[in-house]
Protein backbone atom coordinates (compact mmCIF):
# COMPACT_ATOMS: atom_id res chain seq x y z
CA UNK A 1 0.00 0.00 0.00
CA UNK A 2 1.02 3.20 -0.70
CA UNK A 3 1.51 6.42 1.93
CA UNK A 4 -1.02 9.28 0.65
CA UNK A 5 1.52 11.48 2.31
CA UNK A 6 4.20 10.45 -0.11
CA UNK A 7 3.87 11.86 -3.91
CA UNK A 8 3.92 9.79 -6.73
CA UNK A 9 6.94 9.11 -8.86
CA UNK A 10 6.63 10.87 -11.59
CA UNK A 11 8.32 11.97 -15.24
CA UNK A 12 7.82 15.01 -17.11
CA UNK A 13 8.50 16.46 -20.05
CA UNK A 14 8.36 19.65 -21.20
CA UNK A 15 7.28 20.36 -25.39
CA UNK A 16 9.36 23.65 -26.06
CA UNK A 17 9.54 23.18 -29.75
CA UNK A 18 6.99 25.14 -32.22
CA UNK A 19 7.75 28.05 -34.28
CA UNK A 20 6.65 30.80 -32.01
CA UNK A 21 4.45 32.64 -35.44
CA UNK A 22 1.72 34.65 -33.59
CA UNK A 23 4.98 35.89 -31.57
CA UNK A 24 6.93 36.93 -34.71
CA UNK A 25 8.68 33.26 -34.74
CA UNK A 26 10.48 34.10 -31.53
CA UNK A 27 11.57 31.34 -29.27
CA UNK A 28 9.29 31.14 -26.73
CA UNK A 29 11.27 28.41 -24.63
CA UNK A 30 13.79 31.93 -24.22
CA UNK A 31 11.38 34.39 -23.84
CA UNK A 32 11.44 35.72 -20.09
CA UNK A 33 8.82 36.13 -18.09
CA UNK A 34 9.15 37.35 -14.27
CA UNK A 35 12.97 37.81 -14.93
CA UNK A 36 13.24 33.61 -16.01
CA UNK A 37 12.88 32.41 -19.66
CA UNK A 38 10.29 30.05 -19.87
CA UNK A 39 12.38 27.11 -19.89
CA UNK A 40 14.00 27.36 -16.68
CA UNK A 41 10.19 28.22 -15.14
CA UNK A 42 8.63 25.12 -16.69
CA UNK A 43 12.04 22.92 -15.50
CA UNK A 44 11.58 24.40 -11.59
CA UNK A 45 7.91 23.32 -12.21
CA UNK A 46 8.86 19.75 -12.73
CA UNK A 47 11.66 19.69 -10.48
CA UNK A 48 10.48 16.56 -8.29
CA UNK A 49 10.68 14.73 -11.28
CA UNK A 50 12.54 11.02 -11.64
CA UNK A 51 13.69 12.09 -14.94
CA UNK A 52 12.94 15.33 -17.68
CA UNK A 53 12.36 15.38 -21.09
CA UNK A 54 12.45 18.71 -22.90
CA UNK A 55 11.29 18.28 -26.68
CA UNK A 56 12.65 21.06 -29.01
CA UNK A 57 13.78 24.09 -28.12
CA UNK A 58 17.26 24.96 -26.53
CA UNK A 59 19.28 22.22 -24.58
CA UNK A 60 20.07 22.42 -20.09
CA UNK A 61 22.29 20.52 -18.21
CA UNK A 62 21.28 17.46 -16.90
CA UNK A 63 17.77 16.74 -18.35
CA UNK A 64 17.24 14.39 -21.20
CA UNK A 65 16.96 16.43 -24.85
CA UNK A 66 14.78 15.07 -28.11
CA UNK A 67 12.85 16.43 -31.19
CA UNK A 68 10.11 14.94 -33.03
CA UNK A 69 10.80 13.56 -36.37
CA UNK A 70 10.19 15.07 -38.66
CA UNK A 71 11.25 18.47 -36.65
CA UNK A 72 8.13 20.78 -36.90
CA UNK A 73 5.24 17.82 -36.96
CA UNK A 74 2.95 19.43 -34.40
CA UNK A 75 2.19 18.58 -30.73
CA UNK A 76 1.42 14.54 -30.69
CA UNK A 77 4.64 13.67 -32.42
CA UNK A 78 6.55 16.05 -30.22
CA UNK A 79 4.65 13.76 -27.23
CA UNK A 80 5.52 10.86 -28.42
CA UNK A 81 8.89 11.47 -28.83
CA UNK A 82 9.46 12.74 -25.12
CA UNK A 83 7.99 9.45 -24.10
CA UNK A 84 10.78 7.69 -26.27
CA UNK A 85 13.44 9.26 -24.41
CA UNK A 86 12.00 8.88 -20.73
CA UNK A 87 11.74 5.29 -21.88
CA UNK A 88 15.40 4.93 -23.35
CA UNK A 89 17.46 3.14 -21.36
CA UNK A 90 15.49 3.25 -18.48
CA UNK A 91 12.29 2.04 -16.22
CA UNK A 92 9.50 5.02 -16.87
CA UNK A 93 8.02 6.04 -13.61
CA UNK A 94 4.22 5.28 -13.40
CA UNK A 95 3.36 8.77 -14.56
CA UNK A 96 4.34 10.93 -16.94
CA UNK A 97 3.80 15.24 -16.31
CA UNK A 98 3.50 16.96 -19.56
CA UNK A 99 3.92 20.87 -19.69
CA UNK A 100 3.94 23.03 -22.30
CA UNK A 101 6.71 25.57 -22.23
CA UNK A 102 4.89 28.27 -22.59
CA UNK A 103 2.82 28.63 -19.23
CA UNK A 104 4.24 30.55 -16.78
CA UNK A 105 2.50 29.18 -13.70
CA UNK A 106 2.86 25.41 -14.34
CA UNK A 107 4.61 24.98 -10.72
CA UNK A 108 1.54 25.58 -9.16
CA UNK A 109 -0.05 23.05 -11.17
CA UNK A 110 2.18 19.99 -11.38
CA UNK A 111 1.53 19.42 -7.13
CA UNK A 112 -2.46 19.14 -7.27
CA UNK A 113 -2.37 17.18 -10.57
CA UNK A 114 0.47 14.66 -9.84
CA UNK A 115 -1.89 14.23 -6.42
CA UNK A 116 -5.06 13.53 -8.32
CA UNK A 117 -3.47 11.15 -11.04
CA UNK A 118 -3.09 7.32 -10.62
CA UNK A 119 -1.36 4.49 -12.39
CA UNK A 120 -4.55 3.98 -14.23
CA UNK A 121 -6.37 7.89 -14.27
CA UNK A 122 -4.47 10.67 -15.22
CA UNK A 123 -5.26 14.27 -14.36
CA UNK A 124 -5.37 17.30 -16.41
CA UNK A 125 -6.27 20.87 -15.74
CA UNK A 126 -9.41 22.23 -16.93
CA UNK A 127 -9.70 26.08 -17.63
CA UNK A 128 -12.82 28.40 -16.97
CA UNK A 129 -14.38 27.50 -19.91
CA UNK A 130 -14.06 23.73 -19.24
CA UNK A 131 -11.74 22.73 -21.90
CA UNK A 132 -8.99 20.27 -21.22
CA UNK A 133 -5.37 21.63 -20.94
CA UNK A 134 -3.71 18.26 -22.68
CA UNK A 135 -0.21 20.40 -22.07
CA UNK A 136 -0.76 20.78 -18.38
CA UNK A 137 -1.53 16.75 -16.63
CA UNK A 138 -0.69 14.00 -15.78
CA UNK A 139 -0.88 11.02 -17.63
CA UNK A 140 -0.54 7.67 -16.73
CA UNK A 141 2.02 6.01 -18.47
CA UNK A 142 0.83 2.54 -19.27
CA UNK A 143 -1.82 4.10 -20.91
CA UNK A 144 0.08 7.25 -22.75
CA UNK A 145 2.93 5.06 -24.34
CA UNK A 146 1.10 2.62 -26.49
CA UNK A 147 -0.94 5.32 -28.03
CA UNK A 148 2.56 7.50 -28.84
CA UNK A 149 4.37 4.35 -30.61
CA UNK A 150 1.85 5.48 -33.93
CA UNK A 151 3.21 7.38 -37.02
CA UNK A 152 2.24 10.99 -34.88
CA UNK A 153 3.08 13.45 -37.36
CA UNK A 154 0.30 16.17 -37.73
CA UNK A 155 -1.86 13.98 -35.55
CA UNK A 156 -3.65 16.27 -32.72
CA UNK A 157 -3.27 16.18 -29.10
CA UNK A 158 -7.35 15.84 -28.55
CA UNK A 159 -7.14 12.68 -31.16
CA UNK A 160 -4.28 11.59 -28.85
CA UNK A 161 -5.03 11.71 -25.26
CA UNK A 162 -8.86 13.47 -25.56
CA UNK A 163 -10.58 9.79 -24.47
CA UNK A 164 -7.79 8.72 -21.75
CA UNK A 165 -9.85 8.57 -18.37
CA UNK A 166 -8.57 11.61 -16.99
CA UNK A 167 -9.73 13.54 -13.39
CA UNK A 168 -10.64 17.38 -13.81
CA UNK A 169 -8.47 19.92 -11.79
CA UNK A 170 -10.08 23.25 -11.93
CA UNK A 171 -8.23 26.38 -12.63
CA UNK A 172 -10.04 29.13 -11.33
CA UNK A 173 -6.50 31.49 -11.11
CA UNK A 174 -5.54 31.17 -14.81
CA UNK A 175 -2.42 28.47 -13.96
CA UNK A 176 -3.25 26.95 -17.30
CA UNK A 177 -2.86 30.61 -19.66
CA UNK A 178 -0.20 30.32 -21.73
CA UNK A 179 1.72 32.72 -24.21
CA UNK A 180 0.94 32.75 -27.68
CA UNK A 181 0.25 36.46 -28.34
CA UNK A 182 1.95 39.83 -28.14
CA UNK A 183 -1.20 40.34 -25.60
CA UNK A 184 -0.57 37.46 -23.56
CA UNK A 185 3.19 38.30 -23.45
CA UNK A 186 1.85 42.37 -21.74
CA UNK A 187 -0.45 40.34 -19.53
CA UNK A 188 2.53 37.51 -18.07
CA UNK A 189 4.93 41.05 -17.82
CA UNK A 190 2.17 42.65 -15.77
CA UNK A 191 1.04 40.01 -13.77
CA UNK A 192 4.67 38.64 -12.90
CA UNK A 193 6.90 41.72 -13.67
Amino acid sequence: MTDPAVPPRFDAMIIAGGRGMRLGGVSKPDLVVGGRPLLDLALEAVAGAACVAVVGGPQRDRVRWTVEDPPGSGPAAALAAGMAELARDREPSPLTVVLGVDTPLAGEAVPPLVAAASATRGAWVVDEEGCPQFLLAAYPTASLAPRCAANLADASLRRLVGDLPMTAVGDSRGLSRDLDTPDDQRYWKERMG
